[in-house]
């Protein structure tokens, strides 16, 4: 299903995607050194009921998951790269977190993901990684507009990440997003230029570029959800929600404040 947005909806689309932005600003101000895993997740849970919405995390039960997610945000450390399921874990320092967050107000859903570095260190090829998916991430946003396709922007993405030499997974990626968190189109992190989906003023897209330091192969953890680099390496990940408008694409996932 592909949802073309009302003006309506679009004006609830940006208030979604603040709400989801200044949520992963207050979760990555309160992870630090000695921060449990758990803790992120019942924080998660306790912003989005204040704010009145809804996790799109907790009862999705999709093919590629083993039954319910469960929690309220994916917290992915390290080798873990996508739906990662949090757990007993205190974090360290040095290590390399990802939060990725998505809930739905006022009947729409907004999707972002953050890749950062808890603690005083900051091993070199980590930041260089992190870099490399926002820049990847800035890239598709800006190949984005009405009368582009969805070719158009996996290859902006697709390039950045290869010039950076990183292998591409092309099992997960982007998608649209609107009533609900996964819809059409599929929007993979590399590709040709030309093809695809032709992109329309009211959709709504979720871009999130993801790598692994040396491999593209993924492995599943044992609680049926996180995936992991299958050689161990490390991971990033960067995801904003959004809009195509007239004049190009509006990011909706952008924070309106960092809360302590």
């Amino acid at each position: 299903m592909i949802e073309i947005l009302n003006p309506t909806l679009l004006a609830r689309a940006k208030d979604t995607g603040a709400l989801v932005a200044d949520i992963l600003q207050t979760l990555k101000s309160r992870s630090t050194i000695g921060t449990n895993l758990l803790d992120i997740d019942r924080w998660a849970k306790t912003l989005i009921a204040e704010a009145r919405a809804l996790s799109c995390y907790v009862d999705y039960a999709p093919s590629f998951g083993r039954g319910p997610f469960g929690h309220y945000i994916c917290t992915a450390v390290n080798d873990a790269v996508l739906h990662g399921r949090p757990y007993d874990y205190t974090l360290a320092d040095g290590d390399l977190l990802t939060l990725d967050l998505a809930v739905s107000k006022g009947g729409v859903a907004a999707d972002a993901a953050i890749s950062f570095i808890v603690g005083d260190a900051k091993p070199p090829e980590s930041v260089a990684m992190i870099s490399a998916t926002e820049r990847a991430l800035a890239a598709g946003i800006a190949a984005a507009g009405p009368g582009a396709r969805t070719g158009d922007i996996s290859h902006a993405i697709g390039t950045v990440l290869s010039e950076a030499g990183y292998p591409i997974n092309t099992e997960f990626g982007g998608h649209g997003i609107g009533s609900t968190m996964h819809q059409d189109p599929h929007v993979s992190n590399t590709g040709r230029p030309g093809r695809g989906y032709k992109l329309r003023p009211g959709l709504l897209l979720a871009l999130e570029p993801w790598v692994m330091a040396d491999t593209a192969q993924l492995v599943t953890d044992a609680d049926g959800w996180t995936l992991r680099s299958a050689t161990g390496c490390r991971t990033a990940h960067s995801e904003h929600t959004i809009a195509i408008t007239d004049d190009g694409a509006e990011i909706l996932t952008l924070p309106k404040r960092a809360q302590p």
